[in-house]
C-alpha cells in the first residue's frame, strides 16, 4: 500500500450521524470523513449534479454534473476550467479519500436503482460516474494515487470502506424508503464535509470541484427529500 493510499485508510467508529453504528474517518484528518462531522481540519465529500423531479424510472440516465439542469434531471458534465494551485499532504488525502466516497456512493446508488424502479437512483449513479471522472483527473494533476484503480462495483480496496458499502447496502435494501434515507444521509455528510475541505484550501481548481460538488449536493438532498 502506498504512501497517499496508508495516508487516506479509512477507520470505521460508531454512531455518527445515526448510520447505524458506521461511520468512517480519515486519521491524518484528524477524525473528519465522509460519515462523521470533521472536528477541525478539511474532509471530502462526494456529490452530483442537479436533481430530478419525481416518476417512474424511464430508461437510461445521461450524464449528470453541476451545470444546467433539463426537465428530466439531467444536465451537463462538470468541467475543469480554474488552474492547478499546490495542496498540502493533508489536502491531497482529502483528495484521495473523496475519490473513495464518490465510487462509494455511486456503487450504492447503482445497485439501488436494479432494487426499486425509481429514475432518482439511476441518474445520480450516472452523475457519480462523471464526478469520479472529475476526481481522478485532480489526482492525475496532483500526483496523488487513486485508490479506486482496477476495482469493481461494490468492491474496494480498503477493508473499512467496503464494511461501510456493505452496512449502507444492507440499510437500502430493506426497502425503498430505506434506500432514499441513506441517500439523504449521503447528501447530509456530503455537504457538511465540503464546507470543511473549503476552509483553508487555496488551489483554484480544486476549490471550482469542491464548490461545484458542494452546489449538487445540496440539489440532491432536495430531490431525494422530494422522493421520500
Amino acid at each position: 500500500m502506498g504512501t497517499t493510499t496508508r495516508r487516506t485508510m479509512i477507520l470505521v467508529a460508531a454512531g455518527a450521524l445515526g448510520l447505524g453504528g458506521v461511520a468512517v474517518a480519515a486519521p491524518a484528518l484528524a477524525g473528519a470523513g465522509p460519515f462523521d462531522r470533521p472536528a477541525a481540519t478539511a474532509s471530502p465529500g462526494y456529490a452530483w449534479g442537479d436533481g430530478m423531479g419525481q416518476g417512474a424510472r424511464n430508461g437510461a440516465a445521461g450524464p449528470m454534473g453541476s451545470g444546467a439542469m433539463g426537465r428530466d434531471g439531467r444536465c451537463a458534465g462538470l468541467s475543469i476550467t480554474a488552474q492547478q494551485g499546490t495542496l498540502t499532504d493533508a489536502q491531497k488525502g482529502v483528495l484521495a479519500a473523496m475519490a473513495q466516497e464518490e465510487k462509494l456512493a455511486h456503487d450504492l446508488y447503482a445497485a439501488f436503482g436494479t432494487t426499486y424502479d425509481l429514475a432518482v437512483f439511476d441518474h445520480i449513479a450516472d452523475s457519480e460516474t462523471q464526478h469520479l471522472n472529475t476526481v481522478r483527473i485532480l489526482l492525475q494533476r496532483y500526483d496523488v494515487a487513486d485508490p479506486t484503480a482496477g476495482t469493481t462495483d461494490g468492491k474496494f480496496s480498503d477493508p473499512a470502506v467496503q464494511a461501510a458499502y456493505d452496512k449502507l447496502l444492507a440499510e437500502g435494501n430493506a426497502s425503498q424508503p430505506a434506500a432514499l434515507g441513506v441517500g439523504k444521509k449521503v447528501e447530509q455528510t456530503d455537504i457538511a464535509d465540503l464546507r470543511t475541505a473549503l476552509t483553508g484550501l487555496s488551489a483554484p481548481d480544486v476549490t471550482q470541484v469542491y464548490t461545484s460538488l458542494l452546489a449538487a449536493s445540496e440539489r440532491h438532498l432536495a430531490a431525494f427529500t422530494r422522493w421520500s
